[in-house]
């Protein structure tokens, strides 16, 4: 059995429905991560994304925020947060079980400059990502952790690594802080298949002809355990969906798997 997994940031899923729709009939991934929903549980277009096939499951909040997962099959498991409720960060965490693959969606937090509290409390983020996954999951699951994880984790991941080094998203505390997750036990399944620099997947809607360019960052991320990355067989970033009409200023990341 082949199973795509693909990761989001729509920033506003209402406002990308026709970008949303136009990528899910061609592309029909099996799960689709999705961040930024940016609407409360009561707006999600719940009737939309199940016109287009696909199940829902969500948590939001007005304007900002909020995450989703869209899946082809039956969930077999939700939660909410650290917690499981949604009471703690309820709307950037997520968690699933489809096909008996757990999948974890998260939007980490931006950090806003490295001398915020913000920029601090990303960084406790990824320390309590880290112990979340010690606490409910093994290194030996079918485990995929995807999302917009708003760091860019190696030079060959931004346009320009040495102006941008010390930047929010590509800067030395945020490296070490994701590489501690990582060393849990994840596999970063597009590196994997994709060795090469000048991937991106988020392109600043400020900066002129940004795409065209190449002025980009990998921001957005499929990874996996051990056990799932013996099993990927292929991953690859959509840029299309970038370069239509309204897009986001995220493109999707799609990772393929062999059940």
């Amino acid at each position: 059995m082949k199973m795509k997994i693909a990761t989001f940031n729509a920033n506003s899923i209402r406002a990308r429905l026709p970008v949303l729709g136009r990528w899910l009939e061609y592309a029909r991934p099996d799960v689709l991560c999705v961040q930024e929903t940016k609407v409360v549980d009561a707006d999600f277009p719940v009737s939309d994304i199940e016109a287009m096939g696909y199940r829902a499951v969500f948590r939001g909040e007005k304007s900002y925020n909020g995450v989703a997962i869209l899946s082809l099959h039956e969930f077999e498991s939700v939660s909410h947060g650290f917690d499981a409720k949604g009471e703690d960060e309820g709307t950037r965490l997520i968690a699933v079980r489809v096909k008996g693959i757990d999948i974890v969606n998260t939007y980490i937090p931006q950090g806003t400059s490295p001398d915020s509290d913000r920029f601090q409390y990303k960084l406790e983020w990824f320390d309590r990502i880290k112990k979340y996954f010690g606490k409910h999951y093994s290194t030996g699951d079918r485990l995929i952790w995807a999302g917009d994880f708003n760091v860019a984790p190696e030079p060959m991941d931004v346009h320009d690594p040495k102006r941008l080094l010390g930047h929010v998203g590509f800067h030395p505390d945020e490296h070490r802080a994701l590489a501690a997750v990582k060393k849990w036990g994840f596999v970063d399944i597009f590196r994997k298949h994709r060795p090469d620099p000048g991937e991106y997947s988020f392109w600043d809607y400020r900066v002129r002809d940004s795409v065209a360019r190449g002025l980009g960052w990998r921001v957005d991320h499929v990874w996996g355990t051990e056990t799932m990355a013996a099993l990927s067989t292929g991953a690859w970033i959509d840029r299309e969906p970038r370069q239509w009409e309204k897009p986001s200023d995220h493109t999707p990341v799609v990772a393929e798997f062999s059940l």
